[in-house]
């Protein structure tokens, strides 16, 4: 119970930074002598994911209130951009999982994607892979003049940001905040505007996630419900701790999107990358 409240606290504090939760809870898994493969691990992992999403919803609601439900026209632009997004994730992400499973992995008995999630060399790349997209997104951003930027978003603003987190889906350490956030900065929306609507996606998306792994474990407990008991239980004691510690990450990345610091995320990112790099070179 101590080791899920330690991984509920990490979760929670880096899932709504543009930092990748997933690689650092995955980091700490390992460290504290766990799989981070294993069924029971990938369903903590989401479930994790719930309690931050449960945090995104109240705090994000007052300012989605505004933005979002202001007027009828503001309400149905918004479900319009949702529904295509996450259209497009799971066409993107659902595409390179079936590529990676049925393919890449062709030759493993019942492979699941969540397999690699122990490969701390793959971490490390998706990690140097998303600190390069923030940093270059940042300074973009910080170069243009905020005024220019819109605050409604286009059809190819908002289908570039579904496709691009269906990408993010399938790798632990490329960042979902950070890639959707920059893939909207880069393509002129407004700071506050593109985090808003990176976090709707994310309770959208956390669902599917919650029951593509609860059926994962279903599968490895041989069809037995009695078997996932155990695994239930201390998730959701990690629900809570993850959803307290995402609201404390919220406001702080809230205050570095409105100074115009996203680039150090990259620099952060870049950073962990050498340093999971480093744990993979010694046989973590």
């Amino acid at each position: 119970m101590v080791h899920v409240i330690i991984l509920a606290i990490v979760q929670g504090l880096a899932e709504l930074l543009p930092v990748s939760s997933s690689a650092h809870v995955i980091v700490a898994e390992k460290l504290m002598g766990m799989d981070p493969s294993a069924p029971a691990m990938t369903l903590l992992l989401v479930m994790l994911h719930t309690g931050t999403m449960l945090a995104v919803i109240v705090y994000f609601w007052q300012r989605w209130r505004r933005a979002f439900f202001a007027s009828v026209p503001d309400f149905r632009s918004f479900a319009v951009a949702l529904i295509v997004a996450t259209l497009l994730t799971g066409i993107v992400g659902g595409g390179i999982i079936e590529l990676i499973e049925k393919v890449l992995m062709r030759h493993q008995a019942h492979a699941w994607v969540e397999q690699l999630f122990d490969r701390l060399d793959l971490i490390a790349a998706a990690l140097a892979a998303a600190g390069v997209f923030i940093l270059v997104a940042g300074l973009a951003e910080n170069r243009r003049r905020q005024s220019a930027a819109t605050r409604q978003l286009t059809p190819a603003q908002y289908s570039s940001i579904g496709a691009v987190q269906g990408v993010c889906i399938p790798f632990r350490g490329f960042s979902r905040s950070g890639a959707t956030i920059s893939t909207g900065l880069l393509g002129g929306v407004a700071r506050a505007r593109a985090e808003d609507f990176s976090f709707a996606l994310a309770v959208v998306l956390t669902p599917p996630a919650d029951a593509r792994e609860i059926w994962r474990l279903y599968q490895s407990q041989h069809h037995h419900l009695a078997g996932m008991l155990p695994a239930a239980m201390p998730s959701i004691v990690g629900v809570v701790f993850a959803f307290l510690a995402g609201l404390l990450a919220l406001k702080w990345l809230s205050r570095w999107l409105e100074t115009g610091r996203w680039h150090f995320f990259g620099i952060y990112c870049l950073f962990a990358a050498i340093v999971v790099a480093y744990l993979h070179h010694t046989g973590l």
